[in-house]
């Protein structure tokens, strides 16, 4: 049975590279030059494949990940294939680096899926093999597999990053984890994340131990009353568990590497004089603008006749944690919450197919430009 599921993901991999590569194509053709953000970012990289590191354009906000992967995949396959010219680091060829990441974003996916559903027998191949193909074709994620962003390859980074949490592999997960931080400053938040989770377990734990010794509870160790006394005990157990040197040493034996990639981000904080500001406004090229324009500042009260969106939204959400422990839950709530609330900039990417039609069919221009403008998240 895992020998024909083998078969089965290998040709689902091998059709969505097929109909990337189709879909990238068009794209291109109808994209040639560098679009939005890739008028920085793909300059930069092709002052890397000059060999030009020391020179750095100031209006990038990101770190150097994407440039230096790329440099480190086209130089090696320009030297086997001896190519010149303006193919090399071209446009294209820069943005082909994302369909690779893309596959390995599909295959990260697959794993996570396998790894985290091992116990679950109704979990058939067809089922973990969909599973991952919607994932990796999230629409906000997969229109960018076509432009050269950074969007697929931080994710890819992070994805590898939580599997090999999850393997155990503690010294390649925080190396992986400072390679996705140099994609998106902001990741640093979910290698903080899967630090949290080894935080997570032993808490619960001790938790288990602590409330066994209790045989007066009634309720079951796992779980905690939803109530005032119950919050109580959950605050005070955690400020018991983080200024108790013995769990602060247990935790730290496993989290180091963890540990280190955050004192180096906050050295790199320091000298840098904080970390770098994202761009606040978005233009009517991107779709939440119209969003914004169309229905929020419609009327005053859109923003309150959404409330029951919301809560459902949330209710929703916080059921799919039923299986997940309550320390686990808090550290992800926590994380989640510290990379969305900071951010001022309303943008979807922090429908594919309909997205992607748009961006390649639907153009129009800026009364002081003669360049084609194009919709985008």
């Amino acid at each position: 049975m895992e020998k024909f599921e083998g078969y089965v993901f290998t040709a689902l991999c091998s059709t969505n590279f097929l109909i990337s590569c189709l879909l990238f194509s068009r794209v291109t053709r109808e994209q040639r030059e560098p679009y939005m953000d890739e008028v920085f970012h793909i300059p930069q990289a092709q002052k890397y494949c000059q060999g030009k590191f020391n020179e750095w354009d100031p209006m990038i906000t990101t770190l150097p990940g994407l440039y230096l992967v790329s440099v480190g995949v086209i130089k090696p396959v320009v030297w086997l294939a001896d190519l010149t010219g303006a193919v090399v680091c071209s446009t294209a060829m820069l943005r082909f680096i994302n369909l690779l990441f893309n596959c390995g974003n599909l295959y990260l996916l697959y794993l996570l899926i396998c790894k985290l559903h091992l116990r679950e027998k109704t979990r058939t191949t067809s089922r973990r093999v969909l599973s991952a193909l919607s994932l990796s074709t999230f629409p906000v994620l997969y229109f960018f597999n076509f432009l050269y962003y950074t969007d697929a390859g931080s994710t890819f980074f992070i994805l590898f990053t939580y599997l090999m949490t999850l393997y155990g592999c503690h010294k390649a997960s925080a190396f992986l984890g400072a390679c996705s931080v140099l994609f998106r400053q902001t990741n640093i938040i979910w290698v903080a994340f899967c630090a949290g989770t080894l935080v997570a377990a032993k808490m619960d734990e001790t938790w288990r131990v602590e409330h066994m010794k209790k045989r007066d509870e009634k309720s079951p160790p796992s779980q905690v009353p939803l109530s005032f006394s119950g919050a109580k005990k959950v605050i005070l157990f955690t400020l018991e568990f983080v200024t108790s040197p013995s769990h602060v040493k247990a935790v730290l034996l496993v989290a180091w590497p963890y540990a280190v990639v955050g004192v180096g981000f906050l050295v790199f904080v320091v000298l840098n004089d904080g970390i770098v500001a994202g761009y606040l406004l978005a233009d009517n090229r991107h779709f939440p603008f119209y969003v914004w324009k169309r229905l929020f500042q419609r009327h005053e009260m859109v923003r309150f006749l959404l409330v029951p969106a919301y809560v459902f939204a949330g209710w929703n959400f916080l059921d799919s944690f039923k299986s997940r422990s309550l320390f686990w839950s808090l550290a992800f709530l926590a994380c989640l919450l510290a990379a969305t609330v900071p951010q001022k900039l309303l943008e979807f990417r922090r429908s594919m197919l309909p997205q992607l039609y748009i961006f390649i069919s639907k153009t129009f221009h800026w009364p002081d430009s003669t360049a084609a403008q194009r919709f985008m998240w």
